[in-house]
């Protein structure tokens, strides 16, 4: 393994997505928020890493409507993602490491949209990991809710509304991601229609019965597999990957996820990796948390992502 990113590294750019367009419960949009509370800013300064936050982005409010068509929110969600494409896709240009705080996951559209643009851009392979209780890969045709943030893996891969599925304005104008580039982790919560799509368009899936039976570290080694020195590696980190016990703040509660210690050694093989470039942290519902206590794990995880290690080793 690589060693973990240092103060040498990209400096790291906070940027805020204050809304919950895409999900079925409010609150999210207090999020990028509840970070800043929990102290992200300082907790990454600590370990050497320049720090910026260009504060939050603006967009449409969330108008609470049902769904038109199989999608709730569309033209919000949709103007969200453009507005997170856009100030990610400028980070990467700045050769910064973009850091979005949600805000729902259907803003991991914008995100992955402008990374896998600048991949094609740089001649960078691009992994992806999704941290996430759910699949993420419904359709308008599949979703029992038209919930965009149950959608967002699909229309990366091509399979939903134009708009949404051609974001990042590819080269060759094919979508933003093939299945082959994403490895989902924790996965425990699949809708009937959407788990026969996973299977039929081959994605990777790291399921909790998965980790349960080989164990975290042996999960990570999978997922991490090929990632080499020319290889663009995200994270989008939902909340609801981890165990309700320990992160109740967020709006998709699902029993069954990754313990504090697994979680922790999730984060402490992506950053040993030395790979990571950009990230999502999304989910976060200060609304239904106690004390800001799912922020404040959530940092602390980050914190291991970018190089904190809570085991007592020598460094290489």
């Amino acid at each position: 393994m690589n060693a973990p990113l240092t103060s040498a590294a990209p400096a790291v750019c906070l940027i805020g997505a204050p809304t919950d367009v895409g999900a079925g419960a409010r609150g999210a949009s207090m999020g990028p928020e509840a970070l800043r509370v929990a102290g992200l800013q300082p907790a990454l300064e600590s370990h050497g890493l320049t720090v910026f936050d260009r504060g939050n982005l603006s967009g449409p409010a969330n108008p609470w409507q049902p769904p038109e068509q199989g999608y709730r929110h569309l033209q919000e969600v949709v103007a969200w993602n453009q507005r997170v494409f856009d100030a990610v896709y400028a980070e990467l240009q700045r050769g910064h490491l973009p850091l979005l705080m949600g805000g729902d996951h259907c803003l991991g559209l914008g995100s992955i949209s402008a990374v896998a643009r600048h991949c094609a851009e740089a001649g960078k392979k691009l992994r992806v990991l999704w941290l996430d209780a759910h699949a993420d890969f419904n359709t308008s045709a599949l979703t029992p809710s038209g919930n965009v943030h149950g959608m967002p893996v699909a229309c990366l891969c091509g399979f939903g509304p134009r708009e949404l599925t051609h974001l990042a304005g590819m080269p060759g104008g094919g979508p933003a991601l093939h299945p082959s580039q994403i490895r989902e982790i924790g996965i425990r919560s699949v809708d009937p229609g959407e788990k026969r799509f996973v299977h039929e368009q081959g994605l990777e899936v790291f399921d909790m019965r998965y980790i349960d039976e080989v164990g975290m570290r042996q999960t990570m080694l999978q997922a991490l597999a090929g990632v080499d020195e020319h290889t663009h590696l995200h994270v989008s980190f939902d909340v609801d990957f981890l165990d309700p016990d320990i992160a109740p703040g967020v709006g998709t509660l699902v029993p069954g996820g990754p313990t504090y210690r697994e979680a922790q050694l999730c984060m402490e093989m992506i950053a040993d990796s030395g790979r990571l470039a950009s990230l999502d942290i999304v989910e976060v519902n200060p609304a239904l948390d106690v004390r800001n206590r799912t922020a404040e794990l959530a940092v602390d995880l980050v914190e291991s992502l970018f190089g904190k290690s809570t085991l007592m080793r020598r460094s290489p």
